[in-house]
């Protein structure tokens, strides 16, 4: 079956034209022109990938995406915001709300879709995982995307929990800012390297006692314990 992509933009002309181009290459599109149309749609149509405007008329596509991201239904939906707006500022704060991508409206067509591609992969990739993850205090159920501490579960976003997965499978090596960022969020670019930090401090308050597993090297990034004591 090909992959399901929710479009979401209130600019008809660049909604044909994406719809157009997503069909050529195989995908199955669902289009909406709102914010509300879009939540509705997430529930409706279970889109494999939504690509999301920032610019809506009635919800701004961050507050979509901070509410597909604490919706069961599509908390781990891949989210790739679609926007004009290029400013530092506002990528970081697309990922900080868990969009596993950002591409710029004036980026081409072939470009758009190669990033749908890549996303999509990477989902697919996490999604044929089978296996729990046990160390210490913690325990993953990774195709349920689960977490508990202490038998306590803790509720992560989907790149939370890619990021402690990345983390508790590479314990005991170091892992740079730069490395998180590529291997995390899936992108090689400017954006800050202070959005790691940003998510790793999230990421420790909530895992509560079992912070102590995430350790910080300074100058250089984070590592995860090599043993649980």
């Amino acid at each position: 079956m090909p992959s399901k992509i929710l479009i979401v933009d209130d600019e008809p002309d660049l909604l044909s034209m994406v719809d157009v181009h997503l069909r050529r290459a195989g995908f199955e599109t669902v289009k909406a022109g709102s914010g509300g149309e879009a939540l509705r749609w997430a529930g409706e149509a279970k889109p494999d990938l939504i690509l999301l405007d920032i610019m809506l008329p009635d919800l701004p596509g961050t507050e979509v995406c901070r509410l597909l991201r604490h919706d069961p239904n599509t908390r781990n939906t891949p989210v790739i915001f679609l926007t004009a707006r290029g400013e530092e500022a506002d990528r970081i704060r697309g990922l900080e709300l868990g969009a596993d991508d950002y591409v710029l409206k004036t980026a081409g067509m072939r470009e758009l879709v190669l990033r749908v591609q890549a996303v999509l992969r990477r989902a697919s990739e996490r999604s044929v995982e089978t296996d729990r993850q046990l160390f210490g205090d913690l325990e993953l159920d990774v195709p349920a995307h689960r977490v508990w501490v202490s038998g306590t579960e803790v509720n992560l976003t989907a790149l939370e929990f890619r990021l402690l997965r990345t983390l508790m499978e590479r314990r005991g090596r170091v892992q740079t800012r730069e490395t998180l960022l590529e291997d995390v969020w899936g992108i090689s670019a400017d954006v800050t390297t202070r959005t790691v930090d940003t998510h790793v401090k999230r990421l420790r308050e909530k895992l509560q006692a079992a912070d102590r597993y995430i350790e910080t090297v300074r100058g250089v990034g984070y590592r995860f314990s090599e043993e649980p004591d």
